[in-house]
């Protein structure tokens, strides 16, 4: 711990010191919060139920954790690569975002258009040349198609402002939903209950806009000019006393009569959410368990299967495809998706769950001390992969060496000497 002296010696406040930057050079701002860098949902998607299902997602997917992995010749995970790639799929995507807010904005944008562009911001060369290692990586829209090149909106985090760029396909890491045909269709499951939600919310303000909706029966016929006139001075007269009155009160003549329309008219526009809703989560692998948290292991599963897995596998495979040269991937280079399979199992599970993974000699008792939350144990026994159940011998049996030297003719000798 520092000293007072030398506290006091390298101090320096952040409000009091030196400015860090200088303000002609800052770029654009934005006011209230707002990121220019974290793209919107498009099409009223932010405004309804959709948003809560890509939300969702996308935070499951973040969970998994992405590496940039080194695998043997069968496939299998042998070690992390700890190099720019890992760095940004784990602590710095770019300026803006951590690794797993960029995953989370990959899979955001991704179901909201259909496909997203993973584009290489900072490199240590051009993308003409053969290798290059990448820096930091954002999240573009992606405007127009050519044969070999897309055009893509992007934002820069220099000026502050969004940019469209032509970029060479093979530097762009296009990644396309795997749920297209279910979400981004424009006669999809989720298209059409986006209509309907859009359709119910239209009623609905049509319902709640403070309109009477009556009709007004006058006591004579309204046929020529002169009694529309007085019939429409009427309307007005009852309009400003309901709208002057202190509690909506309004008095009409004896002979006058008012009938009220604003009743609500039975339809089946509920009933098709609530269908589209469910066929939706079919489709998806959801279930209203796993949004309010009491899914079971079983669920989760299935759920991580068939929803999460796909979605992941799509961004792997192209960021491989894209960004690891063919050298790379024979040498072994690949990205590897893994997840905490204890996050799901109960405290009570978790001591019959351990002493099964340590007497199969899957888990050393350090790593296990790790999922729970423990520090590890000094002590080199603790990173043995062993079964603790059996016991431990106490030294090894060594077989007495054969007598080659004439030691049998030596002790019959002694044994004449001593006895006769």
């Amino acid at each position: 711990m520092a000293s007072i002296k030398e506290r006091i010696r390298d101090s320096w406040n952040v409000f009091t010191g030196k400015a860090l930057v200088n303000y002609n050079e800052v770029g654009a701002g934005t006011w209230f919060g707002s990121n220019f860098g974290r793209r919107r949902l498009t099409r009223n998607n932010g405004q309804s139920i959709v948003s809560t299902i890509y939300n969702r997602i996308a935070v499951d997917c973040a969970q998994i954790t992405i590496v940039h992995s080194r695998i043997d010749e069968n496939g299998r995970y042998a070690e992390t690569i700890d190099d720019d790639l890992n760095q940004i799929l784990n602590v710095e995507a770019n300026i803006d975002q951590t690794g797993r807010d960029f995953i989370q904005d990959v899979v955001t944008s991704m179901m909201d258009e259909g496909k997203v562009a993973i584009v290489p911001i900072e490199t240590s060369g051009s993308p003409t040349s053969d290798v290059y290692n990448i820096y930091t990586v954002r999240v573009g829209k992606i405007t127009q198609w050519y044969p070999r090149h897309v055009r893509v909106d992007i934002y820069d985090d220099r000026t502050g402002i969004h940019k469209e760029l032509v970029l060479p396909k093979r530097y762009v890491a296009i990644v396309n939903n795997p749920f297209y045909e279910i979400m981004n269709e424009p006669n999809s499951t989720l298209q059409r209950l986006i209509r309907k939600i859009s359709l119910l919310d239209y009623l609905d303000e049509q319902s709640g806009s403070g309109k009477l909706d009556l009709i007004l029966q006058l006591p004579y016929v309204i046929k020529t000019e002169a009694r529309r006139k007085e019939a429409e001075k009427r309307r007005n007269e009852i309009e400003q006393q309901l709208s002057n009155s202190k509690y909506g009160i309004a008095y009409t003549d004896g002979t006058e009569k008012i009938t009220q329309l604003n009743r609500s008219v039975e339809n089946n526009l509920f009933n098709q959410i609530k269908e589209l809703t469910s066929t939706l989560y079919n489709q998806l692998g959801l279930t209203e368990t796993i949004f309010n948290g009491t899914a079971d292991e079983a669920t989760m599963l299935n759920y991580y299967n068939r929803t999460i897995e796909p979605i992941l596998s799509a961004i792997t495979n192209e960021m491989k495809r894209k960004f690891l040269t063919l050298s790379a991937r024979t040498q072994g280079q690949s990205f590897s998706l893994f997840r905490d399979p204890f996050k799901l199992v109960p405290t009570d599970k978790i001591a019959d769950i351990a002493d099964k993974f340590t007497r199969s000699q899957i888990l050393s008792p350090n790593e296990l001390r790790a999922i729970v939350g423990y520090k590890p144990v000094d002590d080199a026994r603790a990173d043995e992969l062993r079964n603790p159940n059996l016991n431990e011998p106490v030294g090894e049996y060594t077989e007495p060496p054969i007598n080659t030297s004439g030691y049998q003719e030596d002790y019959d000798a002694g044994y004449e000497d001593d006895y006769g």
